[in-house]
């Protein structure tokens, strides 16, 4: 059997070079100097470089690796690349001639004394030799050429140079470069998404992301919707297979992460898609995030290494949640994937590859060769929307002017419905089916139909043949077909903005709506729907807006659901984790009209509500009770039921959760009380809880838990204490202050194992050089793109 060291497949390997462009081969080329020779090199345009795609001044200090040049004497240095599209190609010398007039002009001026030709075509023995001996009668004193074979060899056997430009994961045969792990790890990743690894550019964020992995294990990938944030995680994944030997685990949750983490298997990566919410925040989500992160803290110390993935709105409502004051990794390890971080280059670059990896003809590419740079300068651009420009199916009927290419770039959803309304009844049946399905990896393939499956086909008007086929039409543009690490295949749309679109879409299909719903599981239909007015603004992250005439029905559906009560050993988990879908539906995702009718479908519910727990403002149930109240659905007599438990709360907890203060104007009991009510509270405490502070401390300490960041004592003390110093009641504000030291003295010093969760310092690494910045080019990227 292969050893964990060795190449699962000998021979010489050989990378399809020829399928980048001519500017994304420069700059491999210049990946391969900086990241593996060590030299500091500086990259010109291609219009202006004198003859030179980049230079060195110094004298070459070759690491003592294989495949390095030795033979270099002191420069100056010339570097140029010579890139062809055609597969197989052979350099000869008379291409070179106009390179051979402009090498005697750079030696004349003193700048080269040492040229480098760096070209994927292959070079023959006797080529290269008449090469050397051009640029020797040029003046040159030591020429050098390097063939496409010397660059993939180079590739091969240098693991740092593939983190840093992973493209090149799809460019060759990863048997001849990656151990037999690495190799079964990163073929199943490249196997569920081939055409994401294939278009792939290096942004500044990748590199970010790549070094924060490499160096605290730990990324945290923010951004907005199509912008890349689950690509980079797909490439960090490859390249920490083939770097670290690492083990790709994809849990859903937290606690599946926490579950799966192997404190003796020092390879493990946990890549974690949408870890708040897919298209909306996710509360339950958000409270396991914060409950498990001193477990994924221990997990990172011990050489686990996480991605996380978040749609920045997502992020912004969670972060709230999290305490990341108590997790300083979690604040300092976040690396932004934001649109106007992408400079002009990486948006041509990625629309240059989207463009070739696509289906359209070379007279269309043509065509819109003069329209590409103004369509990457489209605000705002999206990689989503440039894959899709490349793809006839999504482009029927586009004029090929500059107007309409950059509306198409940059307001892709109106044009997405229409799409979606070219489609024939069988593509409809086989969106429906996908966009209905329960799991969270999608649709299992083959098809196997159930009833309701069965009914959504023929409510489309389609056949289950034909609507099988149109699975298969419709994978690489708008589905994607990807296996799992568990070996399954599942269909899901090719991205989560086509499935918004088609969800905007099916909200005007009458006949398909009613029943998609109901071929849709419980939690699908919480987290893919609202009951808002019709005319309500649409929340980001666009779901599917049930009408008013389906309103008692999803309230029957959604009640019978909450009150559930299952049998197996994790039923109580399972049972929170409904009540908690249900609620914040309840809080956030109904009008007044919906409440009403859940209301009248669900008779205990105002008894479920009246059962909230310390500290309030954490717990949806008061959330639920405050919208009641908006909507003028809550009974007096159960708002203060409320207020009396609250008031119990405030003293026995104790929990402040009910005081008004800047930074919680929007939360429920700013709702539910009044100002004499709030008033009232305030004497409450002052009465019932000041003069008996000293014993509760004792038995508040007592009752400690041992998790300082999750202390709702200690933030209780911290809040009644502001809350009467800006009441000028500063005799009681001192008398919570000194409760609260005594509360820290008093309790149980906590398990201070998830604090010193920082990673070890990183082993001396040599210094990568500085890269410099490329000037404005005059030469078009898009040049060769109809090749």
């Amino acid at each position: 059997m292969t050893s964990m060291s060795e190449t699962v497949a000998p021979g010489s390997p050989r990378f399809a070079l020829h399928t980048l462009g001519w500017r994304a081969f420069q700059d491999l080329c210049a990946a391969v100097l900086r990241e593996v020779w060590g030299q500091s090199v500086q990259a010109f345009a291609d219009s202006n470089d004198g003859g030179r795609d980049g230079a060195f001044y110094g004298t070459w200090q070759p690491p003592d690796e294989p495949g390095c040049v030795r033979e270099l004497l002191p420069g100056p240095f010339v570097l140029q690349c010579k890139h062809t599209k055609k597969a197989d190609a052979t350099l000869a010398p008379s291409e070179l001639e106009g390179e051979f007039a402009k090498v005697r002009a750079l030696v004349g001026r003193g700048v080269c004394a040492t040229y480098v030709l760096l070209t994927n075509a292959r070079v023959s023995g006797q080529s290269e030799e008449e090469i050397r001996r051009r640029l020797r009668a040029c003046g040159v004193a030591h020429p050098l050429v390097l063939d496409g074979q010397w660059l993939s060899d180079i590739i091969a056997s240098h693991r740092g140079l593939r983190m840093f430009v992973p493209r090149v994961y799809g460019l060759g045969d990863l048997s001849q470069i990656l151990d037999e792990r690495a190799y079964t790890q990163t073929s199943v990743l490249m196997k569920s998404a081939p055409e994401q690894v294939s278009t792939f550019v290096v942004t500044s964020a990748y590199r970010k992301a790549a070094r924060s992995l490499r160096d605290h294990s730990f990324v945290l990938l923010l951004g907005d919707p199509a912008v890349g944030k689950s690509v980079i995680a797909l490439m960090l994944a490859i390249s920490a297979a083939d770097n670290w030997g690492c083990v790709a685990v994809k849990p859903r949750t937290s606690d599946e992460l926490v579950q799966r983490w192997n404190p003796h298997e020092k390879g493990q990566f946990f890549w974690l898609d949408d870890a708040f919410g897919a298209v909306r925040h996710e509360e339950i989500l958000t409270h396991a995030w914060a409950r498990d992160l001193p477990h994924v803290m221990s997990a990172v110390k011990n050489g686990a290494r996480v991605v996380l993935t978040s749609r920045n709105y997502i992020y912004n409502e969670a972060r709230p949640l999290l305490k990341p004051y108590a997790y300083p990794l979690l604040r300092e390890q976040q690396v932004t994937v934001d649109v106007s971080d992408l400079a002009r280059a990486e948006r041509q670059q990625i629309l240059y590859n989207h463009l070739t990896a696509g289906d359209q003809p070379a007279d269309v590419l043509s065509r819109m060769k003069p329209h590409l740079e103004d369509a990457a300068d489209a605000e705002p651009f999206r990689p989503e929307a440039a894959r899709r420009l490349g793809l006839q199916a999504f482009t029927t009927g586009l004029s090929l002017n500059r107007e309409s290419i950059t509306s198409f770039m940059a307001r892709p959803r109106q044009l997405l419905i229409d799409v979606y309304d070219q489609l024939d009844v069988h593509a409809h049946a086989a969106l429906a089916l996908v966009y209905a399905t329960g799991q969270d990896k999608g649709l299992p393939s083959p098809l196997a139909l159930d009833s309701v499956q069965r009914d959504i086909i023929e409510r489309a008007g389609a056949a289950p043949g034909a609507t099988s086929r149109a699975m298969a039409t419709l994978t690489g543009t708008f589905l994607t077909e990807a296996t799992a690490l568990d070996g399954q295949t599942y269909w899901s749309f090719h991205h989560p903005t086509l499935r918004e679109g088609f969800a905007t879409w099916l909200t005007t299909q009458t006949h398909l709506l009613p029943i998609v719903l109901t071929g849709m599981t419980d939690r699908a239909l919480l987290s893919r729907t609202d009951c808002l007015p019709v005319d309500s603004e649409q929340r980001q992250g666009t779901l599917l807006r049930i009408p008013p005439p389906l309103y008692q029905a999803t309230a029957q559906r959604i009640s019978a659901f909450r009150r559930h009560r299952g049998s197996s050993p994790t039923a109580w988990l399972e049972e929170y984790e409904r009540r908690q879908s249900v609620l914040s539906y309840l809080s956030g995702d109904g009008s007044d009209d919906f409440l009403r009718a859940y209301l009248m479908a669900d008779s205990e519910l105002h008894t479920v509500l009246l059962n909230f727990g310390a500290p309030a403002r954490d717990d949806l149930r008061t959330r639920v009770l405050a919208r009641l109240h908006r909507a003028g659905l809550l009974p007096e007599d159960i708002r203060q039921q409320a207020i009396a438990h609250m008031t119990d709360l405030a003293v026995t907890a104790p929990d402040a959760s009910w005081i008004e203060d800047d930074d919680w104007q929007k939360q429920p009991w700013h709702v539910l009380l009044s100002d004499k009510e709030r008033e009232g509270l305030f004497e409450h405490v002052r009465r019932e809880l000041v003069p008996r502070l000293e014993q509760r401390v004792d038995s508040w300490a007592a009752e400690f838990d041992g998790d300082p960041d999750n202390d709702h004592v200690e933030d209780a003390l911290f809040w009644y204490s502001q809350a009467f110093e800006q009441r000028l009641d500063d005799d009681t504000a001192g008398k919570f202050d000194q409760a609260c030291d005594i509360y820290q003295q008093v309790r149980e010093d906590p398990n201070e194992a998830h604090r010193d969760w920082a990673p070890e310092p990183h082993p001396h690494r040599r210094r990568t050089p500085q890269n410099t910045h490329p000037i404005q080019e005059q030469r078009s990227l898009f040049d060769d793109i109809d090749h």
